[in-house]
């Protein structure tokens, strides 16, 4: 299966580094990119509600709760509360792999945040995450609960957990934890840089654009690289570092996110789309991109789930069948 056919053509915001990796309606690439309008910063910056764009019901300077609502708990040790996204689809990646590889354990509901509609500002999400980004992940299978929050902090949380995914020869620790990092580093600039101002700011600025433009295909570059010379980022072994990085810059070489392709050459990287290709075949990773999803395909969206029969019985085709 293609990676990028049954992307997310919406745009969100509300993750780490401003802005999911999605499809673009637009095609910025065809507009001019330049704003010749000066801007000089106030010496007091104020919060301008009418400057918010697209996501002005949902971005603010400040952080806490906006309504009390509790979170629902299932029946499971694991509790993930997501959307799917870039880093929410790393969490069900990793998840749907931990059971394909008989991890009983890491069975986990899955329930739906929806960030467009200010999910993650309830007083139970906030409590889960104080940052207001998905994912979140409450550990329920010891006595105290854990919560765990931050994509790649959930991972390794995971990996380590069921000793899975995560080397433990200190050398090759090393390199694929320095890989899960390069993503947590790396994908602001894809995703609040490039893809904010490409396919979303309501000016195009030619600076803005060039500037993330060059550090994103830079990336592309070093993974390329990286990818010439070893089967996966860690070297030869899938880990959580391939997780974490795959949902972003998979997409990216694809070419489908923010309509950019043509205008980043992705093609050209030869490597990761060998790697981009070879990770999208995975069976685990066909499900894990299907938890939590509302936008596609419906029979690609499993907006909640539950249990692994709910991949044949619950996604959105077939409960629109059901009515």
């Amino acid at each position: 299966m293609r990676f990028g056919r049954q992307h997310d053509p919406s745009p969100r915001s509300n993750e780490r580094g401003g802005y999911a990796a999605v499809e673009s309606k637009s095609t910025p690439g065809a507009e001019a990119m330049t704003d010749n309008t000066a801007y000089t910063p106030p010496k007091v910056w104020t919060w301008n509600k009418e400057n918010g764009g697209q996501f002005a019901n949902i971005n603010r300077p400040v952080a806490g709760p906006t309504h009390d609502k509790d979170l629902p708990v299932g029946r499971h040790p694991l509790q993930l509360y997501s959307l799917a996204t870039p880093n929410g689809v790393k969490v069900t990646v990793m998840l749907e792999e931990l059971l394909a590889l008989g991890h009983t354990g890491a069975e986990y509901d899955a329930w739906l945040i929806n960030i467009r509609e200010g999910d993650q500002f309830s007083s139970g999400f906030v409590g889960v995450n104080p940052n207001s980004k998905i994912p979140a992940l409450m550990d329920r299978s010891g006595q105290i609960p854990i919560r765990v929050f931050e994509s790649g902090a959930i991972l390794i949380h995971l990996a380590e957990k069921f000793g899975a995914f995560l080397p433990t020869e200190p050398a090759a620790r090393a390199e694929c934890l320095s890989w899960l990092m390069w993503q947590m580093g790396s994908a602001p600039y894809l995703g609040g840089g490039f893809g904010h101002f490409y396919a979303y700011a309501p000016t195009k600025i030619e600076y803005a654009i060039d500037r993330f433009a060059m550090e994103v295909k830079r990336q592309m570059d070093v993974l390329d690289r990286r990818l010439a010379e070893n089967e996966y980022l860690g070297g030869t072994q899938y880990t959580i570092a391939d997780m974490a990085v795959w949902p972003w810059y998979g997409a990216l070489a694809t070419g489908l996110v923010y309509e950019a392709g043509e205008f980043l050459q992705v093609a050209d990287y030869r490597n990761v789309q060998r790697w981009t290709d070879a990770i999208a075949k995975r069976p685990a990773v066909q499900r894990g991109r299907m938890v939590n999803r509302i936008y596609g395909d419906p029979a690609s969206q499993l907006r909640e789930r539950h249990e692994a029969s709910d991949f044949d019985t619950m996604t959105q085709d077939k409960v629109a069948a059901a009515r």
